[in-house]
């Protein structure tokens, strides 16, 4: 009966189930039992079922693993439509879903289960010495057909549920230090999807299929915020059909253009990057899509402009781990005209711009983004069990910089951290980096400081050759000159060093302190 959910989050795909159970949920592309029986690896329900799958889930990590209210399920495996079953199945027992990073190495890994201590690891057959390898005391482990694969008990003991209880426990990449948890409740999950319902618009199809909805392509690694909160979990929550791969393939993305026809799509630079490269770019209809949304704080502008010169918008979502992480976004409508911004904070969310001392700063002044908002993490794993830590009264400092428009719309120019003080002028690496990708012959590209005793600092540009013959002729000359007439003198790179590859977090993000570590080293 409808209703009986104590779980706001459950309750809701409860209500889909009901409302709407005939239209499609889910077209996950890496089934792999299906592949094994027809040699299609499609498989594809709709909300009805995906209420069903959570019921049973729910049931075996009951009676089967023993999860109780407060227990940690850890998952360990690319993209899978069980991982979002079992996030619901979570939810419902008043449970915190881990998602793990399967990039990391199995020390890296270990550090995050000795702080999270999960009662069961969920892996997939990719990731399943990994998973054995980090067993410990009261640790269970088991594939996740076995979630699923056989009838479950009927009598459920459920307990009851509240909005407020953590049902994602998810850690930053740690590139300066100790990974952090952070937590994340139901309540702060339905901000977040009711957050991203208006930074998209999300349009779920009519009866029948008529008028069609959205559908969403989701590719990204949902061991991340912005894999899962995005698009993804919100779009189900919006009674949208989402669209999932195991891991990203420019191959199988450009592909889907054809196949499943999405309308919505969310893209890294990285990712952007490796479409642009693909063979079938230049003869592949992107007329389904009525846009594509980038996650990244600073996306290179010539990147936006290959999009928007095949008719499609980019918008932005600006967010972290630790909030939501929808916080400031550029909408579709909007994409075009604010070419490079970030855009406006999504209704439930306020933010301010402020200098070193704390104050706000005014239009056109650049000081660090600070967000308060519904969706924000509760606060770290494990820092003294106290809600509120690493917020200030009830504040998140980003770390990044942005600058406010009269009309309110913002732009982040890089990370406080990542400002280079040269000679008492300030260099956002962003500037010269959106500047060094228009060059032919850049593959990738980073711009750090380093310590320089006349200057205190000094920027230095890190480059990736592409394969290419451009690639290969470029020299350090030939970038400086390329630079001197896009921007100020006193932002020109003092030099230019070419790396085979550049350290990079799971995210595809450039690890600037490994960087300089180099250099300086």
């Amino acid at each position: 009966m409808l209703g009986d959910e104590t779980s706001p989050l459950a309750a809701r795909f409860e209500q889909l189930a009901q409302d709407c159970g005939t239209q499609p949920a889910m077209t996950f592309r890496g089934d792999e039992r299906k592949a094994n029986q027809t040699g299609d690896s499609t498989f594809t329900y709709d909300f009805a079922k995906f209420w069903r799958r959570v019921a049973r889930v729910t049931a075996h990590l009951q009676s089967t693993w023993g999860v109780q209210p407060g227990d940690r399920v850890a998952w360990l495996g690319f993209n899978h439509e069980m991982q979002l079953v079992t996030l619901v199945a979570c939810a419902r027992l008043g449970a915190v879903f881990l998602p793990l990073n399967f990039r990391l190495a199995v020390a890296e890994l270990h550090q995050v289960m000795q702080d999270a201590q999960p009662r069961l690891l969920v892996h997939d057959s990719h990731h399943a010495d990994a998973a054995h390898a980090l067993q410990g005391a009261g640790l269970q482990h088991t594939h996740h057909d076995n979630l699923i694969a056989t009838a479950s008990p009927r009598a459920l003991l459920r307990p009851a549920v509240h909005g407020d209880l953590p049902l994602l426990l998810v850690y930053t990449s740690g590139t300066t230090g100790v990974p952090k948890g952070a937590v994340h409740t139901q309540a702060a999950l339905l901000a977040n999807a009711r957050a991203s319902a208006w930074a998209h618009e999300f349009r779920p199809a009519g009866p029948n299929n008529n008028p069609p909805g959205d559908k969403v392509l989701s590719t990204l690694p949902m061991f991340h915020v912005g894999g899962l909160c995005i698009q993804t979990l919100p779009a189900l929550l919006a009674g949208v059909e989402v669209v999932l791969h195991p891991r990203f393939d420019p191959t199988a993305w450009l592909g889907e253009m054809q196949t499943s026809r999405p309308t919505l799509s969310l893209l890294v630079p990285a990712t952007m990057r490796a479409v642009f490269e693909h063979p079938r770019w230049a003869d592949t209809s992107l007329a389904c899509l009525r846009g594509i949304m980038t996650g990244s704080s600073t996306v290179p502008v010539a990147y936006i402009e290959t999009l928007h010169a095949r008719g499609v918008p980019v918008g932005q979502v600006y967010g972290t781990t630790e909030t939501g992480p929808v916080s400031i976004v550029l909408r579709l409508p909007d994409a075009m005209a604010r070419l490079g911004a970030s855009g406006w904070p999504h209704p439930q969310a306020q933010v301010k711009l402020i200098d070193a001392q704390g104050q706000e700063v005014g239009p056109g002044e650049t000081g660090e983004v600070c967000i308060r908002a519904t969706n924000l993490m509760r606060g770290y794993w494990r820092a003294d069990c106290q809600p509120n830590t690493g917020l200030q009264d009830g504040w998140f400092h980003s770390g990044d910089l942005g600058q406010r428009a009269e009309d309110g719309c913002i732009t982040i120019v890089g990370r406080s951290k990542d400002m280079i003080i040269s000679g008492g002028e300030n260099i956002y690496p962003a500037e010269i980096e959106n500047q060094l990708v228009t060059l032919p012959g850049v593959a990738e590209n980073a711009v750090v400081g380093v310590a320089d005793a006349r200057w205190g600092e000094v920027p230095v540009a890190v480059l990736v050759r592409s394969p290419d013959p451009a690639g290969q002729a470029l020299t350090a000359e030939a970038v400086l000159q390329h630079l001197q007439s896009r921007i100020a003198r006193f932002k020109l790179p003092r030099r230019v060093v070419f790396m085979d590859s550049l350290p990079k977090s799971a995210l595809g993000k450039v690890l600037k302190p490994q960087l300089q570590q180099l250099l300086q080293g």
